[in-house]
């Protein structure tokens, strides 16, 4: 019989508690650049922010328009958070008067044909990022290039491994025995994912020139102000609206075990689209995507979570696993908070340490295809429908409203709390728990209640509303000094980058067809 929560964390309090403070986490934090007037910016790349084909810390997601900032992986979720302040300080003093745009969904989109693809300069490697986008484009629209959200990557230290392993009185080696209970934390994650754009979905509008042009069965009302909300929404971006592949309904990515993860995804990746294919690979001499599977590389697997490990650079991310094993988890369905600068709090990461926490140290038995259907299909209406009054979920066959499991869950996760308030000696994690119970028992208080309110209610529209948000975090952000990094710092990273970039470019030694037929031949 496996061990419950209690048994486990009264466990682990006696054996290596301090672990848990050693635990590391990095932040990507996505964010549209806007004109002050709520308009989409249509500037480039700016060279003061380096290279994005290799700055470590600022990029660009899909568009050039779609800033990414990551922070390297630490301890510490004020570090993490003081980094990511750094980065969006150096970025909003280089990006000539352009602002943050403080949503997932995008501003005001004239024209799609304003969404510039990134660029990443003339080597191999850089046109190849750009012509995936191209893809994209071609494939799912240009709008799902200006869609932000924020991605959380999570690492438990080995010596918690380590004591685990001992209290399970598991034998195997190490690493096996980690990618083996990442897989168990990534299966509980969609068991209970839904919770997370319960408390957390902040897109339950959006601005009407999001829809130009698209088919969408989605009985939309209007705010007085024009925007387009469901009642009950949590998180369009989350939807069949938002960065979603439908042709990837067919796939069937399996997260019993590293093995079958792996071979599930290399299957993926060779399955040809029929649908793709009349869009044509190399048209009149222009790539138009890499090649006509439903999956161009492994990036475009869509999935609320992922397990990574650092790869080398040319290795794929499967083969990066299979070698290695789970290093951490990425977590993908975060919206952008908009009531932060940052686009993440610091009681958003610290509920992510327990839920992840109790994900890991949940009883997990292996899924099927239609258990893992059940997942998807309780996450599908919290996107659209999670503060409906009676809303139903389905746990195991069994019916219960929202409030009703997640007292379940988080009863359950008040043992986790305890035990990182006793690594971390206050009670930081109680709080934020409580604080995130509080949405449980309280649709109202979760912030697509807050927003909706607002737009429905108040004055402003959400271009009106986003904009006094981008306001005040960009005043906030310039008077903020450095904390972590330097002015300087940033100009060295940038020049280095750019250094960098022309360094590739010049050691490429195949043309573009040649390199990436070498690339899909491994």
């Amino acid at each position: 019989m496996a061990l419950t929560i209690a048994d486990l964390t009264l466990a682990l309090s006696k054996e290596n508690p301090e672990s848990l403070t050693s635990i590391k986490r990095g932040v990507e934090r996505e964010t549209l650049r806007i004109q002050a007037n709520g308009k989409l910016s249509t500037q480039g790349h700016n060279a003061a922010l380096g290279s994005a084909l290799t700055h470590d810390y600022i990029t660009t997601d899909y568009s050039e328009s779609l800033l990414e900032f990551i922070t390297p992986a630490t301890e510490s979720i004020d570090t993490t958070l003081a980094q990511l302040q750094d980065i969006q300080k150096y970025t909003l003093e280089n990006i000539d008067g352009d602002w943050f745009w403080p949503m997932s969904m995008p501003c005001v989109v004239e024209d799609e044909e304003q969404i510039q693809l990134a660029q990443y300069g003339s080597s191999n490697i850089g046109r190849m990022k750009t012509v995936y986008r191209q893809g994209l484009k071609n494939r799912y629209g240009s709008m799902m290039q200006v869609i932000a959200g924020i991605h959380f990557n999570f690492s438990f230290p080995q010596q918690f491994f380590a004591s685990l392993q001992t209290i399970s009185n598991d034998q195997q080696p190490l690493q096996e025995f980690i990618s083996e209970r990442y897989f168990a934390l990534i299966r509980n994650y969609k068991r209970y994912g839904w919770l997370i754009p319960y408390l957390f979905g902040s897109s339950p509008a959006l601005c009407p020139t999001f829809l130009q042009g698209r088919e969408h069965q989605i009985p939309f009302k209007k705010a007085p102000k024009g925007c387009l909300y469901l009642e009950y929404a949590t998180s369009l971006r989350m939807s069949d609206l938002g960065y979603t592949n439908s042709s990837q309904s067919t796939l069937q990515i399996c997260n019993n075990s590293l093995q079958s993860y792996v071979e599930s995804v290399e299957k993926a990746i060779s399955l040809s689209s029929p649908e793709f294919a009349k869009i044509g690979v190399k048209v009149d001499g222009q790539y138009q995507q890499l090649n006509s599977n439903i999956l161009q590389i492994e990036n475009e697997l869509y999935a609320p979570i992922r397990p990574k490990r650092v790869a080398k650079s040319g290795q794929k991310p499967s083969q990066a696993l299979k070698d290695g094993g789970v290093e951490y988890v990425e977590v993908r369905a975060m919206d952008v908070n908009p009531f932060v600068s940052t686009g993440i709090s610091k009681q958003q990461m610290q509920f992510l340490d327990l839920f992840l926490t109790y994900c890991l140290l949940q009883d997990s038995p292996q899924t099927s295809a239609q258990e893992m259907q059940v997942f998807t299909d309780n996450t599908d209406k919290v996107i659209l429908e999670g503060r409906r009054p009676g809303l139903l979920l389905n746990d195991k066959g069994t019916d219960k409203t929202i409030e009703q499991w997640g007292n379940e869950i988080f009863a359950e996760m008040q043992h986790i709390a305890d035990l990182f308030d006793q690594a971390h000696q206050n009670n930081d994690y109680q709080t934020a728990l409580a604080i995130e119970l509080a949405k449980i028992n309280d649709a109202s208080k979760t912030p697509s209640a807050q927003i909706l309110d607002d737009l429905v209610n108040g004055e402003r529209g959400i271009v009106g509303w986003s904009l006094i948000k981008a306001s005040a975090f960009m005043q906030q952000t310039q008077a903020q000094p450095y904390q972590v990094f330097s002015e300087q710092c940033f100009k060295d990273m940038a020049q280095t980058s750019l250094q960098q970039q022309q360094q590739i470019e010049q050691s490429d030694t195949l043309n573009f067809d040649d390199f990436l037929a070498d690339y899909f031949s491994k």
